[in-house]
């Protein structure tokens, strides 16, 4: 099992810290820090940690010394040896440490990053777990596809919970959760014509599987992919009808985009009913004019809405099934995630005041 640490520097606030530490508890291995009085504060949390001194899971070193290391090992801590490679020489240093038997070796790869990783995974594997030092989702990939066996994981260095929500998945395969709750319908009402989006995917999808969207970044209903058979269209699996270019869609846990932003290529986030959800690629996003209905519902005394195309292929999530956004009638319940409002290209900013209606 590959592992994933998250790095997190002495200059982060600690704001910032206390809102990342929760989905890192969930997905990572180990909390790396570099701040002591931090290491025992998350000790205390039950948190696993990674630090060079102070109460620690695994005493990280930097520098290597042959001597420390042995003693480290002696006294039966996880020791973890950090190597910044800027030459052969650092290499060498590396494969030493695994030779006596490091738990880990950290590797930062300053200017070369494929040539020295291959090297050391060849050297170092079976020794010691080789964890690569990244600061995003494609440098991840590049570690942990290197020599086609990859580095043992990555220590991920970001305070930006989408990235750690991205390279949990790559690492762990492990799933975002999205907290879900049913909306009860108020009103569905014709509308007129608009630029409405089919955002096609490179995925397939199941039942129950689609897209949050919504007018508003409070309340993001779950539409769901064309895979029901009818009489008229074959399904198709990859796509979710999604509704006009002006609608939000949940990219990821903590950011929203607009539907006129997406292209193909870039990431997006498939969700179930269960809230489980998992992250594909758009191949194509394709927008006609179509008819429109405007649909609106309440959830603890707000009223929120979302629109999408008229047509009986395009369903809303509920608990046990779904419904066609044509048969929807005052009464019904379907599946949205509910948010706190408000987004400054995307992103919530909880300072700032934001009415949508």
């Amino acid at each position: 099992m590959k592992e994933l640490w998250l790095k997190i520097d002495e200059t982060v606030p600690k704001s910032v810290v206390e809102r990342i530490l929760y989905p890192a508890s969930q997905t990572c291995d180990a909390i790396y820090v570099a701040n002591e009085r931090w290491a025992s504060d998350f000790k205390k949390r039950g948190l696993k940690v990674a630090a060079k001194g102070g109460e620690c899971d695994v005493q990280v070193l930097e520098p290597f010394n042959a001597e420390e290391l042995k003693k480290i090992k002696k006294a039966g801590k996880s020791v973890a040896v950090k190597v910044v490679v800027k030459s052969a020489e650092d290499e060498r240093e590396a494969i030493k440490a695994a030779n006596l038997s490091a738990d880990y070796i950290i590797i930062h790869c300053l200017d070369w990053k494929v040539i020295p990783l291959e090297n050391l995974i060849a050297n170092a594997r079976g020794k010691s777990k080789l964890l690569a030092e990244v600061s995003s989702l494609e440098e991840a990939k590049l570690a942990l596809e290197t020599l086609e066996l990859g580095a043992d994981g990555v220590v991920l260095k970001t305070s930006n919970t989408d990235e750690l929500a991205k390279v949990a998945y790559l690492v762990k395969k492990q799933v975002p959760q999205i907290r879900l709750a049913p909306v009860k319908i108020i009103e569905v009402k014709q509308i007129g014509t608009g630029a409405r989006v089919c955002v096609d995917t490179c995925d397939l999808m199941k039942e129950g599987e689609g897209l949050l969207l919504g007018c508003q970044s409070a309340c993001l209903f779950l539409v769901e992919a064309e895979v029901h058979e009818n009489p008229f269209v074959q399904p198709r699996p990859f796509r979710v009808n999604a509704g006009p270019v002006s609608l939000y869609v949940m990219c990821s846990p903590e950011k929203t985009r607009y539907l006129s932003e997406l292209k193909a290529g870039e990431e997006l986030m498939i969700v179930d009913r269960n809230g489980n959800a998992r992250f594909t690629n758009i191949g194509r996003v394709k927008i006609e004019w179509r008819p429109l209905l405007l649909i609106e519902a309440e959830y603890e005394g707000k009223r929120f809405k979302t629109i999408t195309q008229n047509a009986e292929t395009i369903r809303l999530v509920t608990e046990k099934g779904s419904i066609s956004v044509t048969a929807l009638k005052p009464g019904d319940e379907v599946l949205a995630c509910i948010l706190e409002g408000g987004r400054h290209f995307g992103t919530l900013v909880k300072e700032e005041r934001v009415v949508e209606l």
